[in-house]
């Protein structure tokens, strides 16, 4: 017990002292107090929506809220419900509306959207927005003066997920959490570093950048598409930026556990590139990062009694910022060991799902499945 001990202690030390702080909230861009007044007529917003007649209008709303001259092409991905009406009847100046194709064979859904409304974006910059996505006035234009003052050529913001309920509460800070310890956003921002990492609900990039390196179609098959077209863009020396903000907001409800259980499993196993080599890894990792400090508090020597609340107390130290961040409760920060075990079950849900070929359904489409991953496979030797 007492080599646990030392090993979880040893874990968080070297977690806490990294360089590149990615338990940290440093990297944040809102929109100032009172607006900033700019000529948005050089970006056009494009949103791919499928199915979204619950959301769409508040999100058509933040975007109206942005300013004058803003072209803004959304793409009708095939909606079964009211999501082109509503849309219209928003009464957004400028707004195109584009029947969707269904995807080819080795696209995911919404890449096959974003493709074909990038061939009606005339402009040199063009917001990439997801459907459920609410922006606070002035975002827009604060996006905007990032690129241009850092001569970035793509710039994201993770929003603000809904933390109503308490499902919600207990995962969702932790999803940004675990977030930046997979892709921490200093290394991400770094031209540097190999690290790359955007967040798919609010991408502003130059289009230019983006076609050079291969557009839409360089990463089709891709599940995590938002990543992976950073780290597409960094190959091809551009330079990226990501950060948190509280100006863009998700207005999508995740009402139960199955909810986010199915968000999660979605695209876990996918993350590790189908690899049960690579699971079993993160599974002993998860177990020693998360449940060797509390276990250690059981030991029957005092050297590991004490090594495992020290090691607890740098857990619970590393979430404080995310829940300051979000505004909530330091208390959640005590059930990260259980939150954890959460997000490890989602995994292997996520691999069982694909070792059974049922993959996850969004949308009304499948991924996830042992077909998606061959074709993956398939698409990277060509």
């Amino acid at each position: 017990m007492t080599c646990l001990a030392i090993a979880g202690a040893c874990v968080w030390a070297v977690i806490l002292l990294l360089p590149w702080r990615p338990w940290a909230v440093s990297e944040v861009l809102d929109a100032p107090q009172g607006g900033i007044k700019e000529d948005l007529g050089d970006i056009t917003v494009l949103i791919p929506a499928r199915n979204e007649a619950a959301v769409i209008q508040k999100t058509l709303s933040g975007v109206k809220a942005q300013g004058q001259d803003l072209q803004v092409v959304i793409v009708d991905d095939r909606s079964t419900d009211e999501t082109g009406l509503k849309a219209r009847n928003a009464g957004l100046p400028g707004l195109r509306i584009i029947t969707g194709r269904p995807p080819p064979e080795g696209w995911t859904g919404k890449l096959w959207a974003l493709e074909q409304g990038l061939s009606h974006v005339h402009t040199p910059v063009v917001l990439l927005l997801d459907a459920d996505i609410a922006l606070k006035p002035g975002i827009l234009q604060a996006l905007g003066r990032k690129m241009r003052t850092e001569d970035l050529h793509l710039v994201s913001l993770m929003a603000s997920l809904r933390m109503a309920h308490f499902y919600e509460k207990l995962f969702m800070p932790a999803f940004i959490y675990f977030f930046k310890m997979l892709y921490p956003f200093r290394l991400s921002n770094s031209p540097a570093s190999r690290v790359a990492a955007a967040a798919g609900g609010c991408i502003l990039v130059k289009k230019e950048a983006l076609l050079s390196s291969g557009g839409f179609r360089a990463v089709r098959r891709e599940l995590i598409d938002d990543c992976a077209l950073a780290g597409q863009m960094k190959r091809a020396g551009g330079r990226t930026w990501i950060g948190l903000s509280h100006s863009v907001e998700s207005v999508r409800a995740y009402d139960g556990l199955r909810d986010i259980w199915d968000m999660v499993a979605r695209t876990a196993f996918h993350q590790l590139r189908y690899s049960l080599v690579r699971l079993m890894g993160c599974t002993g990792a998860m177990i020693m990062v998360f449940w060797f400090p509390p276990a250690g508090l059981f030991g029957c020597s005092t050297l590991s009694k004490l090594l495992s609340a020290g090691a607890l107390g740098a857990m619970i130290l590393s979430y404080l910022p995310t829940l300051w961040f979000y505004k909530k409760s330091p208390a959640w920060a005590v059930l990260l060991p259980v939150i954890a075990a959460g997000y490890l079950a989602m995994t292997w849900a996520s691999a069982v799902r694909f070792w059974l070929g049922k993959g996850a359904v969004w949308k009304g489409r499948r991924y996830g499945s042992k077909k998606t991953a061959s074709m993956k496979h398939k698409g990277a030797r060509q």
